[in-house]
């Protein structure tokens, strides 16, 4: 098993540098003994999901050194960049060392089912696994409008028996954990989850016209069906935190030859 004593975490979010699940995050890594950096997008990035874009000036992408009043001595970066562009950088050449484990989070809603697709948070640990190190994509389950004070210390309660879990696992690993936004005594049993078929809210698009042209208007609803036993949805509804291993992308042989079969048989 992987020591945190020896790891160098990057701590990144999609919710932008100025979100306290970032620095929450950052001091739960600290206090399990990782060499903690931070750097996250210097605006909301919500939904990027693997995007590397960034706001380029040439080939410049812009810096800005903070200081976060919580973490006094930690080096912290806001990035005029996407999660997942900030985790490409870490690895080709900007931090010095570089990191072994990317940690992002604490994401404000649930990431949940197959929707886990458009997320930064999640983007961000997917892409650490392209390149070796292991990546944990962390959110509270605070609901479409998050409350004014989130249950951080629920995630900080769960996180060191998840970061065993992380480090114990080969490099690459990727996990993904959910919350809810509960008081600790209120957290039931950490569990391992099935990806829900989508998410936990429904998204509705109307195409409207009026004077000012065409446009596309989204709405949100909660989840009309109760949700599959045994999904990430189901069990943080019962109270549970969730543990799901998500898996990068990959390819899948056997393509001609499946076709090849069928066109031999019919």
């Amino acid at each position: 098993m992987a020591s945190s004593r020896r790891l160098r975490a990057l701590i990144t979010n999609d919710d932008g540098i100025d979100s306290p699940g970032l620095w929450a995050l950052a001091e739960g890594a600290r206090e399990a003994g990782f060499d903690v950096v931070v750097a996250a997008p210097h605006v909301d990035t919500s939904g990027v999901g693997g995007s590397v874009l960034s706001v380029r000036d040439g080939n410049r992408t812009r810096l800005h050194p903070r200081e976060i009043d919580s973490l006094p001595g930690v080096a912290a970066y806001a990035v005029e960049g996407h999660p997942a562009y900030i985790v490409h950088a870490a690895a080709r050449g900007w931090l010095d060392p570089a990191p072994d484990v990317v940690l992002s989070g604490i994401n404000l809603g649930s990431n949940v089912g197959r929707a886990v697709l458009h997320s930064g948070t999640v983007g961000a640990a997917l892409t650490a696994s392209l390149y070796g190190w292991r990546g944990l994509a962390v959110s509270l389950d605070t609901g479409w409008q998050p409350p004014e004070q989130p249950h951080w210390e629920a995630v900080l309660h769960v996180l060191p028996e998840v970061l065993d879990v992380l480090l114990a696992g080969p490099e690459g690993t990727v996990l993904s954990l959910n919350v809810p936004d509960r008081p600790v005594g209120e957290i039931g049993e950490l569990r391992e989850a099935r990806l829900a078929t989508f998410g936990a809210v429904q998204i509705r698009m109307d195409q409207r016209s009026g004077d000012d042209g065409h446009a596309l208007h989204s709405g949100v609803s909660e989840m009309s069906t109760p949700p599959e036993p045994g999904t990430d949805t189901a069990l943080l509804l019962d109270g549970h935190p969730t543990l799901t291993e998500l898996v990068s992308i990959s390819e899948r042989p056997g393509v001609l030859a499946g076709a090849r079969r069928n066109r031999h048989a019919g």
